[in-house]
């Protein structure tokens, strides 16, 4: 077995236009001294990283790392949620997902993709040249909005989506593997990849590319009312990151999963602060440690009610608290009387 490493933090909610959170080694000694060992970058945050510059220039990806080196921290990954959810709009939702790509790319959904692509391409080159070996991403929705049909879907909708969805993937994927970068989608609401299911069809899509890998999210498990616990038995081969996330479900005679269009204070189902909602992280952690998870634990802050701040000098020691050393031997070891073939078969009775 082993221990998994931690603390870490995903300074996409942190990021600001004041100090110390509105430069990238500022922000990083800060986190340094809430107890933090580790940074998850968001790369579309030109204040983080120069994410083009990161992949064609060992130099700069060494020289950036230094630095957070110098200021105490580690970096545990990159994420593209924002490019990645680029590769795959829907028409319907162009208007509002065009604020993610820069200016000279809206109002033109086939630049935004292509654009998009070559993020995730610069994402594995940066990652390859910072030494990691995982990247965190969003998978895009070309059928979210009928995934309570009505009216219903017309007969191979799905499939049809889902191939389309392989073809965008699959080559980024590959850059991926030329890497030897997992990509780690984070299955999620909004995201044609949203539960275990929908995953299974989107690796049978890209022809379960060994690069098609999971980034693991209790909160959104809780929301959608799914067994968190069970999906790491089912999954653990392929999560390679993990987001320490808290959340809520309380459903009422008024609302239930879907929220009555309600802002996230009045929703039943809301993520919270670490240790505020209702994700079980002790059996978490174990089931992690059990099947050898190697990689970061990283805090990711979403809270409706608690100050960031606080939420971050919380998250810390809450995260080092719930990492499990592994053990090296086996609790019972004191007892052991030696064994070899003849004596086994002497147990056993047998001649």
């Amino acid at each position: 077995m082993k221990t998994l490493k931690g603390p870490g933090i995903f300074l996409a909610q942190f990021m600001g236009d004041k100090p110390p959170f509105n430069d990238i080694l500022s922000i990083a000694k800060w986190v340094k001294g809430l107890g933090f060992e580790g940074v998850q970058i968001p790369t579309w945050d030109s204040r983080c990283i120069d994410l083009q510059k990161a992949a064609e220039s060992k130099t700069y990806a060494d020289e950036w790392k230094g630095k957070l080196k110098e200021a105490g921290v580690e970096v545990t990954e990159l994420s593209t949620h924002l490019q990645g959810q680029l590769v795959a709009v829907h028409p319907a939702y162009d208007a509002l997902f065009d604020g993610f790509a820069p200016e000279n790319k809206r109002n033109n959904p086939k630049a935004r993709t292509e654009w998009a692509i070559q993020q995730l391409k610069y994402a594995a080159q940066a990652s390859k040249n910072l030494g990691l070996n995982a990247a965190a991403t969003f998978s895009g929705a070309l059928l979210w909005h009928t995934v309570y049909p009505w009216p219903q879907r017309p007969a191979g909708l799905v499939e049809t989506g889902f191939a389309e969805l392989g073809k965008r993937w699959k080559p980024i994927l590959d850059v991926y593997e030329e890497n030897g970068v997992d990509l780690c989608y984070e299955i999620h609401p909004g995201e044609d990849l949203h539960d275990g299911v929908s995953y299974e069809m989107f690796l049978e899509a890209v022809n379960n590319h060994k690069r098609a890998c999971l980034l693991y999210d209790p909160s959104h498990f809780v929301l959608q009312c799914l067994d968190y616990l069970t999906y790491i038995d089912y999954y653990h081969e392929r999560i390679k990151m993990f987001h320490v996330k808290d959340a809520e479900f309380n459903p009422t005679g008024k609302q239930g999963v879907y929220g009555g269009y309600q802002g996230w204070v009045n929703r039943a189902g809301r993520f919270r602060s670490l240790g505020d909602g209702q994700v079980d992280f002790k059996s978490v952690f174990s089931k992690l440690a059990q099947y050898d998870y190697a990689g970061w634990a990283v805090l990711e802050w979403e809270c409706a009610i608690k100050h960031p701040e606080q939420g971050a000098k919380e998250g810390a020691p809450f995260i080092k608290e719930h990492i499990i050393r592994v053990t090296e031997k086996a609790f019972d070891d004191f007892a052991g009387t030696g064994s070899d073939e003849k004596f086994n078969r002497s147990v056993l009775g047998l001649q």
